[in-house]
């Protein structure tokens, strides 16, 4: 894995964490918007409404995997993230181990 790579999700997670909960609201909001998260097998159907579980975390709704789309979002690219499967494993923070 290409150091920068590494480098620009730590600057981002960084970033973020020193985010305001108004700010923090606004990036999320931001990056909704090019979420792919609504075209995705394991989030079809489910009654989930929430997006980028990249950035907040786990679905409570979501259990069964049918497959990700994560590797070719957008937001998976602008954050620098190098995981998937957010919405039954936790955000890209947590499944990095970052605290």
């Amino acid at each position: 894995m290409p150091k920068e790579t590494q480098k620009n999700f730590e600057q981002n997670m960084e970033a973020m964490s020193k985010m305001s909960p108004v700010e923090m609201q606004a990036k999320i909001k931001d990056l909704d918007k090019i979420c792919i998260c609504k075209k995705c097998p394991t989030y079809v159907g489910t009654g989930e409404n929430k997006l980028t579980f990249c950035a907040i975390g786990k679905s409570s709704i979501i259990k069964k995997d049918k497959g990700c789309l994560c590797p070719g979002c957008p937001v998976q690219k602008t954050l620098a993230l190098r995981w998937d499967r957010y919405c039954l494993k936790g955000s890209g923070k947590e499944q990095s181990g970052m605290k």
